[in-house]
């Protein structure tokens, strides 16, 4: 029996004569607010269930993004350093904390080479992932009379032509010398974007060659900016991560410290563009070139203040990636073009820049892949600037045509651990002045220079200094062989190129 209107009143506000609507309406407040509060109380506990449920399936799925998409890939490549000069390959009188971080994040490779002694034809291996020899770049272009209208043809094989067509976003900040022309340009290599200068060599204030011309572009288009060079490299490539921080992306950051002219930050304005040399003179820069015998030669400080500088732009470079959620994500990979200049620190190494002795072609090398590659350890790995081509490939599944035939071989397997050490036979070749060529085989390393014959054991001595050649002559005719062998492959379809034997 349900009351009539009025017939419910306080004192059977609880019977079952009452609607569930009339008693309500004659509740006092705070019984109404007993009766509601389990029920807001759920509600509540409810709500945070739900939110901690979205926020751990949105955590859940940036992590399986994270996990699964394609990693970008940071390259930075310095100019002329020693294979000595940072802090992890042992220097004392400079101060490289960023790329010191790198090797403590990443593993560090100690018999690592460039594909040449100098920039063009190793910058030419990279960006082809072959022996550079197979291109005609075997020197520096543009230090010889007449090669000025040479470069490295577009071949759609360039490292960042793969890139690009598996959706990478591509980008080059700094140098590039393999051509000056615009069909040898980076943007018909494969690069979305280019910041820098084409030539070997710029004055790091006015951006200018030896010569006087200007020589600093935004993709083709000529530019000019008050910055000293090292600092607008870094501002760019950070700003490049910015931008395409959505990825995936490739960057090569191509610093020209610490090639001369050895013009070191911050100096007073009355000190800048000061030309050592005069104009014309030589193939050496045309007047930046800088060398022991000026009347008063840069200084071993000039040079570590440069290379300090340029480990601050990694430094930011990292940061940069930090900030943006991106270093599990990034392979970012550190060398160098050659071996170091007379300022260099080459130690423990014989010789340098320019020669195939140790310390013209070994560099250090390290790569940082948290996650696919161990922290804080070292490799004897033997490895060469275009197994970094194939290795840069192989991480990012990028596919190359049946006909595409690398030279270089992929790292990443040995240097995870994955698979054993790689057995690996390289080669290089010099042409200029006097002919020198080389091969590493294993432990062992055949130098000829000049026409005579050098045997080493360079994994106990790196030095070069026990000639080993009269107690194992058949190993060097067996190396020699295999010299002889490897230039008929790579010059295959060309003239044979010019050399002098010093003989």
């Amino acid at each position: 029996m349900v009351a009539k209107d009025g017939e419910c009143d306080k004192r059977n506000a609880n019977s079952r004569m009452c609607t569930a609507s009339q008693a309500t309406a004659i509740l006092p407040d705070h019984n109404m607010e007993e009766r509601l509060m389990p029920l807001r109380n759920l509600m509540r506990l409810l709500a945070i269930v739900l939110a901690v449920g979205s926020m751990g399936s949105r955590v859940t799925a940036q992590s399986v993004a994270q996990t699964n998409s394609r990693p970008n890939v940071v390259l930075i490549l310095m100019d002329d350093i020693g294979y000595g000069d940072i802090g992890s390959y042992g220097v004392k009188d400079a101060k490289t904390p960023n790329l010191d971080r790198l090797a403590r994040e990443g593993i560090r490779l100690t018999n690592a080479y460039a594909n040449a002694s100098n920039c063009s034809p190793t910058r030419a291996g990279f960006i082809s992932g072959r022996y550079q020899q197979r291109y005609g770049i075997e020197w520096p272009l543009g230090a010889a009379p007449g090669d000025s209208a040479r470069g490295l043809a577009a071949t759609g094989t360039s490292l960042p032509a793969l890139l690009k067509k598996n959706g990478y976003a591509t980008g080059l900040i700094g140098k590039w010398h393999l051509g000056d022309r615009p069909e040898f340009g980076p943007l018909v290599h494969g690069f979305d974007e280019f910041f820098g200068f084409l030539g070997g060599a710029v004055d790091y204030y006015t951006h200018r060659r030896g010569d006087g011309r200007s020589d600093l572009y935004e993709n083709t288009t000529p530019v000019e900016t008050p910055a000293y060079l090292t600092d607008e490299i870094t501002r760019r490539a950070v700003g490049f991560v910015d931008r395409h921080s959505t990825g995936p992306f490739f960057l090569e950051v191509a610093y020209n410290a610490v090639h001369w002219p050895f013009e070191p930050p911050d100096m007073p304005a009355s000190a800048q563009h000061r030309v050592p040399r005069p104009a014309g003179a030589g193939a050496r820069g045309e007047g930046l070139y800088q060398g022991p015998d000026d009347a008063v030669p840069a200084t071993r400080r000039d040079y570590v203040r440069m290379l300090e500088r340029a480990d601050e732009g990694v430094g930011k470079v990292l940061a940069e990636l930090d900030r943006r959620g991106l270093t599990k994500n990034t392979l970012v990979i550190f060398t160098n073009d050659n071996g170091g200049e007379w300022l260099s620190r080459n130690a423990p190494l014989t010789n340098r820049k320019s020669t195939l002795w140790e310390g013209g072609i070994r560099v250090p090398l390290i790569l940082r892949w948290p996650g696919h590659l161990p922290a804080n350890k070292s490799s004897a790995q033997v490895a060469m600037t275009m197994d970094l081509t194939a290795s840069i490939l192989a991480a990012t599944g990028s596919a190359a045509p049946a006909t595409y035939r690398p030279d270089g071989v992929n790292l990443l397997p040995s240097l995870s651990g994955k698979s054993p050490t790689v057995e690996r036979e390289i080669y290089w070749r010099r042409l200029r002045p006097v002919l020198q060529r080389a091969v590493r085989s294993g432990r062992w390393k055949l130098m000829e220079d000049g026409g005579d014959f050098y045997l080493f054991d360079v994994s106990t001595d790196p030095g070069e200094r026990h000639d080993l050649t009269a107690e194992h002559p058949d190993l060097v005719r067996k190396l020699d062989a295999a010299l002889d062998a490897w230039e008929k492959d790579v010059d295959a379809g060309k003239p044979a190129p010019p050399a002098n034997r010093g003989q």
